[in-house]
């Protein structure tokens, strides 16, 4: 078995099989711009592994992500370089990520919320428990969402969902996940970590070939339908709402609804 050291996740691989876990249980797995560099070079470790076939990606503890460390983005103070540079970095995130040679299979439990949706997005399969909640809330927040999510989106559950999903920010369970076709898989909690084990079974026993001709040829297709590499802009509408004063204004109200309840 290899490992790969991070200080926020957890990278390793055995044989055909590897992981990456978010690894911060006590903060609901954050995405800081730390971790997501790590995801970056976690993904680049992997593609100089051709042996490894699947990786799955999950979160410790009580959740796989409670989404974008807002404040550690928020403290990117070396000028507006550095900012648009942290805004950015979920989007190399994500691309990286989908980019692997490996298939990925994301195991979703407890709350998967915002960027942890992207993050979701951007792995070939899926796999929840049937207690997961979802939420995308960056509009309430004062921001768009960003990462290149909304193509991601938009491919995965069609326009007018992503649309309704993000603009209104309601939660929503796994099953209607499943349902818009998000999700491949809802089972019990407990039953979460032998459907996991049972799919990646069934996926390493396959050629290495045919598993990655497969990713590569439904990636192309759905790059031509919905393409993501427009959103090397999102940085920039970040940035932007950040600096908005009626943006700002929201994401206040948001934060004393919740403080509130």
């Amino acid at each position: 078995m290899e490992s790969q050291q991070a200080a926020t996740v957890a990278v390793t691989a055995d044989g055909a099989l590897g992981s990456i876990t978010l690894n911060r249980p006590d903060k609901l797995n954050p995405l800081s711009t730390v971790t997501l560099e790590e995801l970056v070079a976690a993904a680049r470790w992997f593609d100089a592994r051709p042996a490894v076939k699947v990786v799955v990606i999950s979160g410790s503890g009580r959740a796989f992500s409670a989404g974008a460390d807002l404040a550690a983005f928020a403290a990117a103070t070396d000028g507006a370089a550095a900012l648009r540079e942290a805004a950015d970095a979920g989007r190399r995130m994500a691309d990286a990520i989908e980019a692997m040679r490996a298939v990925t299979v994301a195991r979703l439990h407890g709350h998967c919320v915002g960027g942890g949706v992207v993050l979701a997005a951007a792995c070939d399969l899926r796999v929840a428990a049937a207690d997961t909640r979802f939420s995308i809330p960056e509009v309430d927040l004062g921001i768009p969402l960003a990462w290149g999510g909304i193509p991601r989106l938009v491919r995965e559950i069609g326009p007018a969902l992503t649309k309704e999903l993000v603009m209104t920010c309601r939660p929503f369970g796994a099953d209607e996940a499943k349902a818009a076709g998000f999700i491949n898989r809802v089972v019990a909690e407990a039953d979460l970590d032998a459907e996991v084990e049972a799919l990646v079974g069934r996926l390493a026993g396959k050629s290495a070939l045919t598993l990655g001709g497969t990713k590569r040829q439904v990636n192309a297709v759905t790059e031509g339908m919905v393409g993501t590499a427009r959103s090397w802009n999102d940085a920039d509408a970040l940035v932007t709402a950040v600096h908005d004063t009626e943006s700002q204004a929201s994401a206040m109200a948001y934060l004393e609804r919740v403080h509130r309840r």
